[in-house]
């Protein structure tokens, strides 16, 4: 049986990963030179390095689903100055979502949403 599904996730500079991350609240718990673990309350992304990744070329996306109260997880976002992606501002969606979207240093996307 399966019991939890972990992202990987690539990056090309390692600190300004890091530094990305712990800005959403993340702990790394691991750093393997080339391999990283983060975790955020239950949840776990690992990254791996992959300097040829072309930011503006990726296709790497990410769902992290918010359990209460994203109207302040964005309130804490726009706090650190961490840029909305252009097309990701926090709304209400009609499949009963309120999200937003962000794009990590790597190009990867990352939408938050929380049920309503």
């Amino acid at each position: 049986m399966i019991s939890q599904i972990i992202p990987k996730l690539p990056f090309i500079d390692k600190q300004k990963t890091i530094d990305y991350y712990k800005n959403l609240g993340f702990e790394f718990v691991a750093d393997y030179d080339h391999y990283l673990i983060a975790t955020y309350n239950n949840s776990e992304l690992h990254f791996f390095e992959f300097k040829e990744l072309v930011p503006e070329k990726s296709d790497f996306m990410l769902y992290l689903k918010i359990s209460s109260n994203i109207d302040k997880f964005y309130e804490h976002v726009m706090f650190k100055d961490i840029k909305i992606h252009p097309n990701g501002n926090l709304e209400t969606k009609p499949w009963n979502m309120r999200e937003f979207s962000l794009t990590d240093p790597n190009g990867t996307l990352l939408t938050f949403g929380e049920k309503i």
